[in-house]
């Protein structure tokens, strides 16, 4: 049972159940080195079309510039992204996948699907269905 914080219980356990999911997905990645805010810039530099803007991915994983910052100077720093000039603005800095990086994305995808099918395997297929059209009742309250 979660710990009342708001004024609705159910928005705790929501809470509380994404927080739980998430120190365990990231208890996996740490393991091999990751963690759940690398595997999201990771995820974001594979899956763009063309080398990001810092802003962009920021953007992109809805994390703060400064934190995004400290993220790609990590990332940049274990030769998993390199900075590259803007081939317009010279005073900007495009960031994109080293094969290193491209790696270590596939690595960490792998334990992120892992760890979710682990964290999920009780769910039936009806569970599933049910919970998905739940949530997505309440996102478009919220829309």
């Amino acid at each position: 049972m979660a710990v009342q914080g708001s004024s609705d219980i159910l928005v705790d356990e929501l809470y509380e159940t994404t927080h739980q999911l998430r120190r365990f997905v990231e208890s996996r990645l740490r393991a091999g080195g990751a963690s759940v805010a690398r595997l999201r810039a990771l995820r974001m530099l594979a899956r763009a079309q063309q080398p990001l803007r810092m802003r962009d991915l920021s953007e992109m994983t809805g994390v703060a510039a400064r934190t995004t910052t400290s993220i790609v100077d990590s990332l940049e720093r274990d030769g998993l992204v390199e900075r590259v000039r803007h081939p317009e603005d010279r005073r900007a800095f495009l960031l994109r996948l080293t094969d290193k990086g491209r790696r270590c994305h596939r690595e960490a995808e792998e334990v992120d699907r892992l760890a979710l099918a682990e964290a999920t395997a009780d769910l039936s297929a009806e569970d599933r269905a049910e919970l998905r059209a739940l949530l997505a009742r309440i996102r478009e309250a919220t829309a």
